[in-house]
């Protein structure tokens, strides 16, 4: 579960549409609540960089509402779990979805080598399993709507155009900022040399120029060259169907990470006082 805004809304006491008469839950979706996610090609010529091509559409639904107690066991039986360094296990099969205890099922289309959308493998589905069950930033198992941009802006596309850089509920300075100060890089490979090039000196990122940036788009969106080059490396796993082994596209070989961890080890992050349990999933948008 992630930590609440710093000033909670007031919240309705029901849903809205077909859960009208369902009592709301706070951090929590109704059930039967669906979502369709796609994960598309970056096109240059396109004003949002999005293609009308998809790699990926992803499917969940909530399929049941667990109750206190079954959530609080979840986690006591996670954590269990990992103390003694057994791997989260998930019930279903890929034609069908799998299910995690949240109560909540996935299934995700993916291309095959000819490009053509196929069902996701077992070992595929492990990804998304992994992001929507394990992860503790999320609400509910999800990103999706404490992000969105507040009132009718948030129920569109969510254009990086025009949005602006701000803090994380409870944070200081803009997001991105503080992501470019912890992560020494644009990426979680420290890989992205466009990002390098443009938002850092000397190994540390240009506050002043991160903070004068107009908008988001400003200060992630890819230049043409790399954007084609970054399809191109994308086109190349989907050729080797190699998703198994990571779906980021990479232009040359990652240098600035640990080439082997053993399972379930260490990536002694702790021990250099470099991970962070301040993050939050809000945005400020005051």
């Amino acid at each position: 579960m992630a930590f609440a805004p710093e000033h909670p809304v007031q919240l309705p006491g029901r849903y809205e549409g077909g859960a009208s008469e369902v009592p709301v839950k706070r951090y929590f979706y109704p059930q039967d609540t669906e979502f369709l996610h796609t994960v598309r090609y970056l096109d240059p010529d396109a004003p949002t960089l999005l293609s009308r091509r998809m790699k990926e559409v992803r499917y969940s639904k909530k399929f049941q509402m667990p109750d206190e107690w079954a959530l609080t066991r979840h986690y006591e039986k996670e954590g269990h779990e990992k103390d003694h360094g057994k791997l989260p296990g998930f019930a279903g099969v890929p034609l069908l979805c799998f299910r995690n205890r949240l109560g909540w099922m996935y299934q995700g289309f993916i291309e095959d080598a000819a490009g053509r959308l196929r069902i996701q493998t077992r070992e595929e589905h492990l990804t998304c399993m992994g992001c929507h069950t394990a992860l503790g930033v999320t609400v509910d198992g999800s990103f999706a709507f404490p992000r969105k941009l507040p009132g009718a802006e948030g129920w569109k596309y969510q254009d990086l155009r025009g949005i602006p850089l701000r803090p994380q509920a409870g944070h200081g300075e803009p997001e991105v900022l503080t992501y470019f100060r912890r992560v020494k890089g644009g990426d979680e490979f420290r890989a992205n040399d466009e990002i390098i090039r443009r938002w850092f000196r000397d190994g540390e990122p240009d506050a002043a120029a991160v903070l004068a940036a107009k908008d988001m788009a400003e200060v992630l969106f890819p230049s043409r060259a790399r954007a084609l080059a970054l399809n191109k490396a994308y086109r190349l796993i989907v050729r080797e169907q190699s998703y198994i082994f990571g779906r980021d596209a990479m232009l040359s070989p990652a240098l600035n990470v640990h080439p082997k961890i053993a399972e379930n080890g260490q990536t002694e992050l702790g021990k250099t006082h470099q991970t962070y349990s301040d993050g939050r999933l809000w945005m400020d948008w005051r």
